[in-house]
């Protein structure tokens, strides 16, 4: 098997913080390469390199056998490297025939090629499979259809390396093995892919090989058909990790959250259940059941036209956020980078922002104050970082979810509500974040926890609600659950 690209000896550093070690890879034509690591681990540094983005401080790359030339995103492009990132970057104003031709739209004497360029992103959409209108603007499509552009645009180039970094992580069931489709008829023409995904059902599902990177370094590469995902798991933590849910008894008190009978016209309705104080209750559903939209409503964000909710025995005003937290209710949501983080502001201000009065004297923040909060919750949350100052789109994803749950854990609240905890970040760190959920509910928190990955809420919950079609179709205590009757509830495969 040809090998079209091998990375050897690479190290690179920001300042203080060595990001790259000693990290290698190679790709096969023809193969779908999975690349693993904890968050942190280098995976995006490497990437970053392979895009352009950033030159190696030391090691090698070659290309096809010849020296990879490190000149900025256009330069890897056009020597046939294309990453696919997580957050397509389209425009959304243009036809999907404009974005995949770009800053190189075809020309015919002196005026652009309008017919051919239609033509060929036509002719690319059918190769893919997936028959998109290439006279259609960019705005509105989904994230599945933006990523089916973005990888015909790197084939328009005649990529042969197409990266994909945690292509799935938005995506629902029937659009991840779409996804898959592609790439696997993409393997079938003998171009090299890398798969990056924290979901290692994915990587033995379709993957032909896996290199394993930990603290900057490779520290293995195996056919998939060698290893399972305890000795992945093993690899990337360099420990044992034996209980990734780590679910410590708790106290059951009395009803701290009652929603009854909540409906909004073309959402939900009917929607009713209870959280008790040091309870998890797991809410389980696929993809477009309504369940954000029942949770955002309970907090305010969105309003609910009929029933009611209750909490801490009063009845909660609609459509007030503030007014939810000041009675003690939290809610870290599903987008951490647009919804939950100021990206650019520092660590110390983005987990100490909820108490910005309390650390005000005379309309002016006390940094000592704020640095003194931030720090405490960092330490409970073992957060890994260099300063207080440095922004927080500075952190990987694990590290910036345990910001968003400083910034809501300061507050004290009585109520958690937590939309996909866990979601674009590595096995490691899930188990902390695990942990550290079921220690609070220990601590008399109640918890109202919304998970697409079905170990979690298996895992995690002390009760399990299932969501399909905007209404609540099941309701299952914690020893009676399996996947079988969640999955069936959730499909109507029992209705």
């Amino acid at each position: 098997m040809q090998t079209i690209l091998e990375i050897h000896g690479a190290a690179k550093r920001f300042g203080g913080v060595h990001a790259l070690v000693d990290a290698h890879l190679s790709l096969n034509a023809g193969e779908i390469h999975a690349l693993l690591g904890e968050n942190g681990a280098g995976k995006s540094t490497l990437l970053k390199t392979l895009a352009g983005v950033h030159k190696l401080d030391a090691g090698t790359i070659t290309l096809f056998g010849k020296d990879f030339v490190s000149a900025g995103t256009r330069g890897s492009l056009e020597q046939g490297i294309a990453v696919i990132y997580q957050e397509p970057n389209l425009f959304p104003d243009l036809t999907l025939a404009e974005n995949v031709f770009i800053g190189r739209q075809l020309v015919h004497g002196k005026t652009v090629d309008w017919k051919e360029m239609v033509a060929r992103s036509s002719a690319l959409f059918t190769r893919l499979g997936v028959p998109l209108n290439p006279l259609r603007l960019a705005r509105g499509l989904s994230i599945a259809d933006q990523q089916i552009v973005e990888i015909a645009k790197a084939l328009s180039l005649d990529a042969k390396v197409i990266v994909m970094d945690e292509p799935t992580a938005a995506l629902s069931a029937n659009e991840t093995e779409r996804l898959f489709n592609v790439a696997r008829s993409l393997r079938a023409e003998g171009a090299a892919l890398v798969f990056v995904s924290h979901r290692l059902d994915e990587v033995m599902a379709l993957c032909d090989r896996v290199t394993i990177m930990r603290d900057g370094s490779t520290v293995a590469t195996a056919p998939i058909s060698e290893v399972d995902t305890d000795k992945i798991v093993k690899w990337m933590v360099g420990r044992e990790l034996s209980d990734l849910f780590p679910k410590e008894p708790a106290v059951i008190g009395e009803t701290i959250l009652k929603v009854e009978k909540i409906g909004r016209t073309g959402q939900f309705a009917d929607i009713s259940f209870e959280v008790r104080a040091g309870e998890i209750v797991g809410i389980a559903g696929l993809v477009g059941s309504g369940r954000s939209e029942v949770i955002r409503a309970i907090f305010g964000v969105d309003n609910y036209e009929t029933g009611s909710v209750t909490f801490m025995g009063k009845k909660m005003q609609k459509n007030s956020p503030s007014k939810a937290m000041r009675d003690g209710i939290a809610l870290v949501p599903e987008d951490r980078r647009q919804q939950g983080l100021f990206m650019p502001v520092s660590i110390a201000r983005n987990s100490s922002i909820t108490l910005l009065k309390s650390l005000s004297k005379f309309g002016l923040i006390r940094k000592a104050k704020e640095n003194a909060s931030a720090a405490e919750w960092v330490k409970k949350l073992q957060l890994k970082f260099n300063s207080l100052e440095d922004s927080v789109d500075r952190l990987s994803g694990g590290n910036q979810q345990k910001v968003v749950l400083a910034k809501w854990l300061s507050t004290n609240p009585k109520l958690l509500i937590i939309d996909e905890p866990t979601r674009g970040i590595d096995v490691g760190t899930k188990a902390e974040v695990h942990r550290f959920l079921s220690q609070e509910a220990a601590q008399g928190l109640g918890i109202l926890m919304i998970s697409s990955e079905l170990p979690e809420v298996l895992g995690m919950s002390d009760r399990i609600l299932v969501m399909r079609e905007g209404r609540l179709v099941a309701h299952f205590d914690a020893k009676d659950a399996n996947p079988e009757n969640v999955i069936a509830a959730a499909s109507g495969a029992n209705a």
